[in-house]
C-alpha cells in the first residue's frame, strides 16, 4: 500500500510538471519580440503580463482578450495570437493596423474578434489599452433593464453610465451573431462606447477602454468586482445608495499610485 501510494504520488508530481504554468517571462524571449516587432521590451513585458493578471483574477478565461496601442506606431495595436490569456508568451505578441490586419507575413491565428480594438483604436486616439471580457457578473446587466452603476469607490469612473451595445439592432453591415467578427461591428461598438470608459455588450461581455494598461487592467478587475457587490446589494432589497456623479468626479481627480495595484496583482500572477 505505502509503495503504491508513493508511486501515485510520484505521478501526480510529474503530470503537474507537465501542464504549462504561467512563468514569468524570459529577458530573452521579451527582448527578441520587442525586437521584431521594434518596440521597447517593457511594452512587451507589460502586455504579457497583462494577459497573466486578467488570467489569474478571473477577469479572462480560456477566452477574451487584452491589448496596447503600438506605442512607436500609434495606428497599430499589439495584440496575442488566438490563446488562452493565461498562456500568452512573448513569442505570441502580434503586431495589426487598425483595420486589424496582421502587419506581419504568415501570422498566427489571431482572436476572431480583434475587431474590436482596431476599432476602438480608430474611434479613441486616447485609448492606450483595451479589455474585452466574458466576465459572468456583468452579463446580467446587460440583458436586463437594470443599469450597471458604482456601489463602491473604486467603481466611480462609471458614474456617468455604463452603455450596452445590442449586436442584433446594431445596424452593421454583416452582422452575422453575437460576435464582433467584422470591422463593420466594430466600429458599431465603438460608437456605442462613445467616449466612456467601458461598454457592455448583450448577452456577450463587455469592454474597458483606457489611457494606460495599469488602469485597463484595475478598472477590469473592479469592473467586475462592482458588478457583484451590485448584485448582492439588490438582493438585500430596499434602496441602495449608489457612488453619487459628483463624489465619482471628485474621485476623479484622484489617481492613487496605480503602479502598486499593479505590482500587487503581477506579483499574484507570476509570483515575484
Amino acid at each position: 500500500m505505502i509503495r503504491s501510494l508513493k508511486l501515485l504520488a510520484i505521478l501526480l508530481l510529474c503530470a503537474a510538471a507537465a501542464l504549462p504554468t504561467a512563468r514569468p517571462a524570459s529577458v530573452g524571449d521579451v527582448a527578441a519580440a520587442a525586437a521584431r516587432l521594434g518596440v521597447d521590451p517593457q511594452t512587451i513585458d507589460d502586455l504579457v503580463t497583462a494577459n497573466r493578471i486578467l488570467a489569474h483574477e478571473g477577469i479572462l478565461d480560456a477566452y477574451g482578450h487584452v491589448s496596447m496601442r503600438n506605442p512607436v506606431r500609434p495606428d497599430h495595436y499589439l495584440i496575442a495570437r488566438s490563446i488562452a490569456p493565461e498562456f500568452v508568451t512573448a513569442a505570441d505578441i502580434v503586431d495589426y493596423d487598425l483595420d486589424s490586419v496582421p502587419t506581419a507575413q504568415n501570422p498566427a491565428e489571431g482572436y476572431i474578434e480583434r475587431f474590436i480594438h482596431g476599432a476602438i483604436y480608430q474611434a479613441r486616439p486616447d485609448v492606450r489599452a483595451i479589455v474585452h471580457t466574458h466576465s459572468a457578473a456583468l452579463i446580467p446587466f446587460s440583458v436586463s433593464t437594470i443599469p450597471l452603476r458604482p456601489v463602491f469607490h473604486m467603481a466611480a469612473f462609471i458614474a456617468d453610465g455604463v452603455p450596452v451595445w445590442d449586436s442584433a439592432t446594431s445596424g452593421a453591415p454583416g452582422s452575422t451573431g453575437i460576435l464582433v467578427r467584422n470591422p463593420a461591428m466594430g466600429a458599431s461598438l465603438a460608437r456605442a462606447l462613445g467616449n466612456r470608459p467601458a461598454v457592455l455588450m448583450r448577452g456577450h461581455g463587455a469592454v474597458v477602454a483606457t489611457q494606460t494598461i495599469e488602469s485597463a487592467i484595475r478598472n477590469s478587475i473592479f469592473l467586475d468586482a462592482d458588478a457583484r457587490m451590485q448584485i448582492a446589494a439588490i438582493k438585500l432589497g430596499g434602496q441602495i445608495n449608489y457612488v453619487s456623479v459628483p463624489e465619482a468626479h471628485a474621485m476623479a481627480t484622484y489617481h492613487g499610485d496605480p503602479r502598486r495595484a499593479w505590482d500587487y496583482w503581477k506579483r499574484r500572477a507570476l509570483g515575484r
